[in-house]
């Protein structure tokens, strides 16, 4: 049977005919206090701000209003761990009782409107129910990362300037366990702002030393408003324009960049996204396989689901060792997984252990209807062999944690466009994107530029950075004016098609050509032997800059390093041509990486070309950089 054809050109046709017009429609599927009047204020905050006559609340559009009609007792939220060897489920119905629960522990510990909450917490329950009671009294939540180091903890703090911190007693990682509650104390030593009070979850794994005065145990207050009939805590009318949250950019140098969230453009833009990107329907169980402390966490995991109705899958492990790469299939097919968001790492690290896909096979995955992948570059080779072994519409999209959601993809509820491998496809209603040179003038099609979003940005995009308006003019819109910088490269077919080549920086000048890492990452992934790869530019006297690239084997591969080598030269050279002057392959064990899987490119380079570097706060393992230091220096190449 024939797919209908996609309705996506004359959706965003009508959207570029009438903005406020498809904004105002897209608002009439949340639930407003005061609906907006005024769709967008050209004349508010740094570039307009969206529905800023409208009074509403996150919380009840996520959880108050399904229960309301009747969903009570669906699944809101799966809680898997295979760390923990736990599984839980809370139904919209728990998940309120639990939300008004803390929502009157936080308002006995003072927290009120436009008060700071900072949790520190892994990937437990607990963690939502926060994020949510936060949202309820009006309180402006900023996940950290758990297990983030001391000191990128405390400027955080300095920066947010919480009331209260909630954390918990340790995460679990394959193999270790980690103690948050030690980090805590030694940040909030390290920091000036100094939190009123902390809210610990002692886990099982660990019990975590408590401070007297300060620390408050989680499960005893939780006990004690429930008897004390506290549990009852309505949610606060909040301004449209109110921030829901802060979230932090990665960065160790200086004051940190917190990207605000605000309330009615975030809850409009999830809530379109789901049923029109993502395809999926309330009641349906959606898995972005992220972390809450990542923009997908905040995004995919706790607020769009809830908002659409939609079960939530929250997931405390990996997508390998915990306890095989069959990890991912078995979720599916357990909680009936209709679509599942995670990055190309993921599906990278599965393909390496399980290159022919054989542990797919136990699992019944008939529930499961297309497979979204973004974070870093999809490289095609990564694509193509998840739709042979999934049979089912694999997309990859393009967003950054400023957007808050996706730029451009392909979009299911709408009907899928022809893929095109390599390119996340086209650019979302809402989003008007350009390709500009460094003189600030549209590239011609196919010509490589640096992708901007003309002003306004959408609802849901940061409106500002926290208290830093001069900041947000001078990091994102002053070198091109009228425009959003992405700081990402890259073209748009003559078909619309948009591809993202990498980071500006990722773009090497070798001998005068400006030549795109990505474009060269796809020749090495495509190679039967490479499971994943990065290519960095390093310095060279003659040619300024020459590519070096970075593979990682799948496993099983036995053939000797140098012909492999020997092969990604000439097999560049011949897709690319010689141009490229690609000569130096490189084949290390692993690629060292942040915790939400994106390969730290620029730290090798600073390795490569013998700059000074320092250990990046994400990294998910350190000793791996000092693994490619060796390499690189038994190659001569590390200065």
């Amino acid at each position: 049977m024939q797919a209908p054809p996609s309705r996506y050109r004359e959706v965003y046709a009508a959207w570029q005919r009438d903005p406020l017009g498809f904004w105002a429609e897209a608002a009439r599927e949340i639930d407003w206090i005061e609906p907006p009047r005024q769709i967008f204020d050209a004349r508010a905050g740094v570039y307009g701000r969206w529905f800023t006559d409208a009074v509403c609340n996150t919380c009840w559009n996520a959880v108050d209003r399904h229960v309301r009609a009747g969903r009570g007792s669906q699944a809101a939220i799966i809680y898997d761990s295979p760390l923990a060897g736990t599984k839980r489920t809370i139904t919209f119905h728990r998940l309120l009782t639990e939300v008004q629960v803390l929502s009157a522990i936080l308002r006995e510990l003072g927290v009120g409107r436009g008060d700071r909450v900072i949790l520190y917490m892994p990937m437990v329950p607990e963690a939502i129910f926060a994020m949510l009671a936060c949202a309820r009294i009006g309180a402006v939540h900023s996940v950290v990362f758990g297990g983030f180091a001391p000191r990128e903890l405390a400027t955080r703090i300095d920066d947010a300037w919480p009331k209260l911190i909630l954390s918990a007693s340790c995460g679990l990682e394959p193999g270790r366990l980690v103690a948050y509650k030690p980090l805590l104390d030694e940040a909030i030593a390290l920091a000036r702002a100094k939190p009123e009070a902390c809210l610990i979850l002692q886990r099982p794994q660990a019990e975590a030393q408590m401070v007297a005065g300060r620390d408050h145990d989680w499960a005893t207050l939780r006990d004690q408003a429930i008897v004390l009939a506290k549990s009852v805590w309505d949610c606060v009318p909040l301004a449209a324009t109110d921030p829901l949250y802060i979230l932090y950019t990665s960065g160790t140098t200086g004051r940190p960049k917190g990207v605000v969230r605000d309330n009615g453009g975030h809850m409009v833009a999830l809530k379109w996204s789901m049923q029109n990107l993502y395809g999926v329907a309330p009641g349906d169980t959606f898995w972005a396989a992220s972390d809450v402390g990542w923009v997908v966490g905040h995004s995919y995991i706790a607020y769009g689901p809830l908002l659409h109705g939609c079960t939530t899958i929250l997931y405390e492990g990996k997508p390998v060792g915990t306890p095989d790469a069959g990890a991912f299939w078995r979720v599916i097919a357990e909680h009936g997984v209709a679509a599942l968001f995670t990055a190309p790492t993921a599906f990278r690290a599965i393909k390496k252990e399980d290159p022919q896909g054989k542990l797919v096979a136990p699992h019944d995955l008939r529930k499961f209807r297309a497979l979204f992948l973004a974070g870093e570059r999809a490289d095609p080779d990564t694509l193509m062999w998840a739709e042979r072994l999934l049979n089912v519409p694999v997309i990859d999209h393009w967003w950054q944690t400023e957007t808050g959601w996706a730029v451009a993809g392909n979009p299911l509820g709408l009907g899928m466009l022809p893929v095109r491998h390599g390119s996340p496809t086209v650019v979302m209603p809402g989003y008007d994107v350009r390709i500009l040179d460094e003189s600030c003038r549209e590239v011609a099609a196919n010509q490589m530029g640096s992708i901007v979003l003309k002003l306004p940005l959408p609802p849901g995009c940061l409106p500002t950075l926290w208290q830093q308006d001069a900041r947000f003019r001078e990091s994102y819109l002053a070198e091109f004016p009228g425009y959003y910088k992405t700081a990402d490269a890259g073209f748009r077919d003559p078909d619309g098609y948009l591809y993202v080549m990498g980071r500006t920086d990722d773009i090497i000048n070798v001998a005068g050509h400006r030549l795109s890492t990505g474009g060269m990452e796809e020749v090495l992934a495509a190679h039967a032997d490479v499971a994943e790869c990065a290519v960095i530019g390093i310095k060279d006297e003659l040619k300024g800059e020459v590519p070096c690239g970075f593979v990682v084997c799948k496993a099983g591969v036995e053939r000797h390093s140098d012909a492999i080598e020997r092969e990604l030269v000439a097999l560049v050279r011949e897709k690319i041509g010689p141009v490229a002057a690609f000569k130096i392959a490189v084949t290390v064990a692993r690629l060292p990486k942040t915790r939400s899987g994106k390969i730290l490119r620029g730290t090798m380079k600073k390795i490569a070309d013998g700059e000074p570097w320092t250990l990046p706060a994400t990294i998910d393992d350190p000793a791996i950089l000092d693994e490619i230091e060796a390499v690189l220096k038994g190659r001569g190449i590390a200065g």
